[in-house]
């Protein structure tokens, strides 16, 4: 049974289990987890795409219009998928359309209108745990995304503005057939000050900070890396290496523990460590796949670690971050999907953690 096959068979599951008669996809992620990582993205932003799915019993149709459905066929649709093509101009053909094929019935979406029900809670449960061929794809993008963080980090200059850096590490994404869905960098002054350090006009100085988080077939990358230009400080070694203790116990988190549990086992991680308002001024990440984050780790989310997950935890302090992106397998083990062991690294619980490249 391939992917494609799978996925339409729980679908349609779905589809029995509610008594609806269709069901219809319109965000970017359900798009791509559907059609084993085709893209429907022209806006990098957007969250729906220049198509959708539309999906019936018996058919698997993809509802687009006569400006992308023929790059669609050509480039990125098995097919499984039928096209069903409407004049750009006249999106109401496609609404007529609708109603005719699914006979005035139920029809459920990711993003339910007034007229219809959301997805089923098993279906969203399914769309999070990863399947072989998945996470293979996984593999390849966290490998390209960690291959052009070092690449730009390399050859990045105090003299960079921080537009220059965020500037250079999309292009090195676009260039590794990778979407730049967020490229965050900062310099020395602006990292102690903000957690989100969206890029200015200023020079980095001596330390600087980039963020991606890379888009590849659907799949989300996250990844935050640091350079030093001139010597650590004392201070600073020792505050890497508290968050990297600190990050230690999130990544030692087991299959079936839920998002609340790992949100207060890393709030008592900061408290340790002497840092126990750091839990108050930025997320901590949480299960990552077809959306940057899936699910956030807050007090109450009660979403349990089902493996094979994906999951990018990003534990910071103020002028520092440690971020990958994992995926948790069914035996408890951790695999790094964005280690490049040519990356300078210390062991930290037996497994290779980033440090800040000193050049």
């Amino acid at each position: 049974m391939t992917e494609i096959t799978h996925k339409l068979k729980l679908v349609r599951e779905a589809l029995q289990a509610t008594a609806a008669t269709a069901l219809r996809l319109r965000g970017t992620d359900w798009f791509s987890w559907l059609t084993a990582g085709a893209s429907p993205t022209v806006l990098l932003a957007a969250e729906t795409g220049i198509a959708e799915l539309f999906i019936t019993p018996d058919q698997a149709y993809v509802l687009t219009d006569e400006i992308e459905a023929q790059r669609l066929i050509d480039e990125e649709l098995s097919e499984d998928f039928t096209p069903w093509v409407y004049p750009w101009a006249q999106t109401e053909q496609r609404e007529a359309w609708v109603r005719e094929v699914s006979g005035g019935g139920l029809i459920l979406s990711d993003r339910p209108t007034r007229d219809e029900n959301p997805l089923p809670p098993d279906l969203i449960e399914e769309k999070r745990r990863l399947q072989p061929e998945e996470i293979h794809r996984y593999r390849e993008v966290g490998r390209l995304a960690s291959l052009a963080m070092t690449e730009v980090l390399a050859v990045a200059r105090p003299t960079w503005t921080e537009y220059q850096l965020a500037g250079a590490g999309a292009e090195a994404l676009w260039a590794k057939g990778l979407h730049p869905a967020l490229t965050l960098a900062a310099g020395a002054r602006r990292l102690p000050l903000y957690r989100h350090p969206t890029p200015t006009h200023e020079p980095l100085g001596q330390r600087a900070m980039l963020v991606f988080c890379a888009r590849g077939r659907g799949l989300y990358a996250s990844l935050t890396r640091f350079v030093n230009f001139t010597p650590f400080s004392a201070a600073e070694a020792q505050r890497d290496q508290a968050l990297r203790d600190i990050e230690a116990t999130v990544l030692a988190s087991l299959p079936g523990t839920s998002l609340a549990t790992v949100y207060h086992q890393l709030h008592q991680a900061y408290a340790q460590a002497g840092y126990p308002h750091a839990m108050y001024e930025h997320h901590q990440g949480g299960t990552t796949g077809y959306l940057a984050r899936e699910v956030i780790a807050t007090p109450t989310t009660t979403t349990p670690l089902i493996p094979p997950v994906a999951v990018a935890w990003n534990p910071s302090l103020p002028g520092t971050k440690i971020e990958d992106t994992f995926l948790l397998h069914p035996d408890g083990a951790l695999e790094n999907l964005t280690l490049d062991p040519d990356w300078p690294s210390a062991t930290v619980a037996g497994r290779p953690r980033p440090l800040a490249w000193e050049r």
